[in-house]
């Protein structure tokens, strides 16, 4: 089999060492990591498990060893979504989005052939958010940054929001929208439903905020990838432009274009963990709008990268597009970036 050049666009990671937040800031909620066992540790909300990580979750050499076995060249960093912080009070989550975007910057200047990264930034408070960007971009190098499904009571669309796309547009910068703090989690007790159900409909939530709210019609240049293959928005595309159709007056009363028009306009990841969704997706919005991305290190996530990509009847010219190609267009790189890729050798 060719060599195809891979990048995995949805990978998460958390530093080794946390701060006690909640002993700097005087309140509780910030994640600590509970090292209770040699490469292994449990994420707690202050005294509740949240879950439990390996150190793949926090050692580069761990995570090239593991990406070299799956023959992955090149991971995109972004932290865990529940680090986001947009709970807590604006200066604290800015102090929270530096030390890990810190943490984050270092770990590629170490393995730049290996990692390119994405910040977080703390979108609750959209001035300061905004500064945080223009640092990521200009002072540590990332690519971009990752952003929740909506900001406490903003959805996406929210004017006090628009600041924030506009920056990363005029900075080039990718941005990686990821669901958290999942909408109906209450009535979600049993099963893992947030995550199986809940999820998916929070993807499609930012997708139409941003679709109906205007954000990729007042800015074209802005590059967006969603996570897990937009979640339920590609499902339901028809019921949502069939809405749009029949009630203007409730969908069209912020952008009057078609949301059918905007497909293409944004990426996906590729983490459907199904070869007929993942063929529906290519033909819906096309291979160069769609990336690897896997959820490493995290049992929901694609375990083996790129296996259903392969697996397609696709000539190795699209797949190196799912693999590589529209990963290198959404972070605005090239694969001459990367100098180890002449010679595949590891």
């Amino acid at each position: 089999m060719q060599r195809l050049f891979t990048i995995d666009i949805h990978t998460h990671i958390l530093p080794e060492h946390i701060p006690n937040f909640a002993k700097k800031f005087g309140y509780g909620g910030f994640i600590r990591l509970d090292h209770h066992k040699p490469c292994c540790a449990r994420m707690m909300i202050d005294d509740r498990f949240f879950r439990e990580v390996q150190d793949n979750c926090w050692s580069p050499q761990t995570r090239i060893k593991e990406c070299n076995h799956h023959r992955v060249d090149v991971q995109v960093l972004s932290t865990v979504p529940v680090m986001f912080s947009y709970w807590a009070k604006p200066l604290d989550a800015l102090a929270v989005s530096e030390f890990l975007n810190d943490h984050i910057a270092q770990i590629v200047r170490e393995y730049p052939d290996r990692f390119v990264g994405l910040g977080t930034i703390p979108m609750q408070a959209p001035d300061l958010a905004i500064r945080e960007l223009e640092r990521c971009v200009k002072e540590l190098g990332l690519a971009g940054v990752q952003i929740g499904s909506h900001v406490n009571d903003w959805n996406l669309d929210a004017p006090e929001l628009f600041p924030i796309f506009e920056a990363a547009e005029k900075l080039g910068a990718a941005v990686f929208v990821h669901p958290w703090d999942m909408m109906g989690a209450e009535k979600m007790k049993k099963y893992w439903l947030p995550w199986l159900v809940g999820m998916p409909a929070e993807t499609s939530l930012a997708i139409c905020s941003m679709i109906f709210g205007g954000i990729f019609e007042r800015l074209p240049n802005l590059r967006v990838a969603f996570a897990h293959g937009g979640g339920s928005f590609p499902a339901t595309i028809g019921r949502i432009q069939h809405g749009f159709e029949v009630r203007p007056d409730l969908c069209a009363i912020d952008n009057p274009i078609a949301p059918k028009h905007y497909l293409g306009k944004f990426y996906f990841d590729s983490l459907v963990h199904s070869p007929e969704m993942l063929t529906y997706l290519v033909d819906l919005v096309g291979a160069n709008r769609i990336a690897l991305g896997t959820d490493y290190p995290f049992p929901l996530g694609e375990l083996e990268p790129g296996k259903i990509i392969h697996s397609l009847p696709y000539s190795d010219d699209l797949k190196e597009q799912l693999l590589s190609g529209s990963a290198l267009e959404w972070l605005g790189l090239k694969k001459s970036d990367f100098a180890f890729v002449q010679s595949w050798d590891f």
